[in-house]
């Protein structure tokens, strides 16, 4: 076998950095190490993998064809790695800011007790971002609001989850039924495009009222959480984000049950993506039991 483990390594940190310099400095190699990797593994397959723009490599035809392949070895070697006495389970997750600031939290700490050692990587973002990661193979598994479209990737529904509209204690709807026309014209605070929330919200309400007056949209649940707060209108939020400002009735909930603000939580998984060991897992841990029995038979 003249393929190496390490350009395998070398041609996936690269794509993943776009710079050789990037990558050869995550791997802790110098950059003609990199280079010189990368070099004897375009002979060997006879072909290039990236095409050259300036100082960032993208990567070609031949360079996706291979990027599944090179990435299912790597994660084979690590699981190998990881069955090893002592070895500590290393995971990559990417969720939504509700999943992962609400939802993952507490199944990592009740894991970490079962699993001392375990190394857990999470990163947050929304659902758009959440999928780009898992389709360049930089997270294990993601976690996202509603279902994802796109062949390359699994979806699988693991919670039920509620959005809820809430308002300040002094606003006008707070703790009141109100229907269509009553929200004709509010001031909306609402989670960016892109956001499962968002889209779900949108949703919902098509065809039944329009977002015709002031709308501020926010990047994070606690930005819109903090402009409701401070007055700037209405939110629609998940009620597991606002339980604590329900409770202590610093947020007051708007009913508006003609709305449909269900929605699941799904895990997703890339569908060319060795699913290790310890990735199984967590998921079996956090119930996600028929996803893990259907990325044992691929």
């Amino acid at each position: 076998m003249r393929i190496t483990l390490r350009q395998l390594e070398i041609f996936a940190a690269i794509y993943q950095e776009q710079t050789v310099t990037s990558a050869a400095r995550r791997i802790g190699l110098s950059q003609a190490a990199a280079s010189q990797a990368l070099a004897e593994l375009e002979n060997l397959l006879q072909r290039r993998l990236f095409d050259r723009h300036g100082r960032r490599i993208r990567l070609n035809a031949a360079g996706r064809a291979l990027l599944p392949a090179a990435v299912g070895v790597l994660d084979r070697v690590r699981n190998i790695e990881e069955d090893a006495p002592r070895q500590p389970v290393h995971l990559r997750l990417y969720a939504s800011l509700t999943a992962g600031n609400y939802m993952l939290p507490p199944l990592i700490a009740r894991f970490l007790r079962r699993r001392p050692g375990t190394r857990f990587h999470v990163s947050l973002g929304n659902t758009e971002r959440v999928m780009d990661s898992l389709l360049q193979f930089e997270s294990d598994a993601g976690w996202i609001e509603g279902v994802a479209e796109h062949r390359d990737l699994v979806a699988i529904p693991w919670r039920d989850d509620e959005l809820v509209v809430v308002a300040r204690p002094d606003h006008p709807l707070a703790g009141k039924r109100a229907g269509p026309p009553k929200l004709e014209g509010q001031s909306w605070v609402l989670r960016e495009k892109g956001s499962g929330t968002r889209a779900i919200f949108e949703r919902a309400i098509a065809g039944r009222f329009s977002l015709s007056g002031a709308l501020v949209e926010m990047g994070g649940v606690g930005a819109v959480k903090r402009a409701v707060l401070a007055g700037a209108g209405l939110g629609c939020l998940s009620r597991s984000a606002v339980e604590d400002e329900l409770r202590t009735r610093r947020l007051r909930r708007v009913y508006t049950p003609w709305l449909n603000l269900r929605r699941k939580i799904s895990i997703l998984l890339h569908r060319q993506k060795h699913v290790d060991a310890g990735l199984r897992e967590f998921l079996d841990f956090c119930g996600a039991r028929r996803l893990a029995g259907q990325t044992r038979e691929r």
